[in-house]
């Protein structure tokens, strides 16, 4: 007897065929997301898109430096929990050696999925040789901190803001490349995941989560001046040193924790299924939206 299950068929409508633009300017490539009637909401399509375009940047020996940007008012929304586009349900050729997930059962198709696509892609965009700087504006939502997280250096303009709501709204500790407590000192990193309460640009920056923090209209230059800086410096020194501070990390614990994480993020999505028959517990795009405008009077 097979423990495999049919794979479920969903009707998928993407809205483009290039979910990210790939352009280079000198010595930088510009990563961008292109999503913006979503607010850059990732959906597999995009995640696949964006590996393509930082091997790209890699392969690629005039780039220097790779610049992560978001088209539109918002970096990112986050991951795509209600798109026309959400598309939980396809196959995409597997990067990391990951068996295909579609045809797991329950729990193990999300497990299977996420390994791969949240926190294995996350974890190679981070090992970039290469500096990478995230040019931040607006929303960065949990699925967003970790794409602004695995880069080198954050530029964010000062109407930006940095929130993981996701235990507030689905009983689940964090995303699941889960670098909260290294990008941010332990109390705080509490308030932000137990709270789930939008944290701006400037106290980001007090924290040494952003490196620098401008009116939204020079933030591109100001990413650009950094990123052409970083792009004429020694290919190998710049490695180097992006190496020592990762590996400083890994001293500390980061991908262990990372590691012990990931399963609690799978229990509780386990718990929503048992509990609520959704394992993010009914949570729709839609929902979390209004329920984040409420918080903040927006409403």
């Amino acid at each position: 007897m097979s423990d495999l299950v049919q794979p479920k068929s969903v009707e998928i409508n993407y809205e483009t065929d290039e979910p990210v633009r790939y352009e280079v300017d000198g010595g930088v490539a510009w990563i961008t997301m292109n999503r913006p009637q979503f607010n850059n909401a990732q959906n597999g399509q995009m995640t696949y898109a964006l590996d393509d375009a930082f091997n790209r940047a890699v392969q690629d020996d005039a780039v220097r430096c790779i610049v992560l940007a978001g088209e539109g008012k918002h970096f990112s929304a986050g991951h795509d929990i209600g798109t026309p586009g959400r598309d939980l349900h396809r196959e995409f050729d597997k990067r990391l050696m990951i068996a295909p997930h579609t045809n797991k059962p329950a729990a193990e198709l999300l497990y299977t999925r996420e390994q791969e696509q949240y926190l294995g892609m996350c974890r190679r965009w981070r090992d970039i040789p290469k500096p990478t700087i995230a040019m931040v504006q607006g929303a960065c939502i949990a699925g967003g901190l970790m794409l602004a997280w695995v880069c080198d250096l954050i530029v964010a303009s000062e109407d930006a803001f940095f929130q993981d709501p996701v235990n507030p709204l689905m009983g689940i500790p964090g995303v699941e490349y889960f670098a909260h407590g290294f990008e941010l000192p332990p109390r705080v990193a509490k308030e932000f995941l137990l709270l789930g309460e939008r944290m701006s640009a400037p106290r980001a920056f007090s924290f040494g989560m952003v490196n620098k923090v401008v009116p939204r209209e020079e933030l591109r230059d100001a990413t650009k001046a950094w990123a052409d800086k970083l792009a004429g410096q020694g290919r190998l020194g710049n490695w180097l040193t992006k190496q020592s501070i990762n590996h400083v990390e890994e001293l500390r614990g980061k991908r262990s924790a990372m590691d012990a994480v990931y399963h609690m993020h799978h229990f509780a999505h386990a718990q929503n299924d048992l509990v609520t028959g959704d394992s993010i517990g009914g949570v729709s795009g839609k929902s979390a939206a209004s329920a984040n405008k409420s918080e903040v009077g927006k409403a």
